[in-house]
């Protein structure tokens, strides 16, 4: 079961009650008036590897400002740019 905290409508005591999921609202244990849940802001941070590491990752940039031939990561390698076994066109030409 939740722990909910609940503040009275008349006197303003704040107390915290285990509640089922739907279940009544409880009375005032100081003065018996009616009370309603206190919501409160949730906050989450994500630690780690996971799904999230792409979630906040900057959209590419469409018209090409700031972007480099390779992405971060890659190397002139991945992207097949250059490669260390093929010769290079200006070598092959003379002798």
């Amino acid at each position: 079961m939740p722990v909910y905290e609940y503040r009275c409508s008349q006197c303003r005591h704040q107390f915290e009650q285990y509640q089922p999921v739907g279940g009544p609202a409880p009375v005032c244990p100081r003065c018996g008036g009616a009370t309603r849940k206190v919501y409160f802001s949730v906050g989450l941070i994500f630690k780690g590897s996971g799904f999230h590491t792409t979630d906040y990752r900057k959209p590419a940039r469409a018209d090409g400002e700031g972007a480099s031939a390779t992405s971060p990561g890659t190397s002139a390698k991945d992207t097949g740019t250059a490669s260390a076994g093929a010769p290079s066109s200006s070598s092959s030409s003379s002798r």
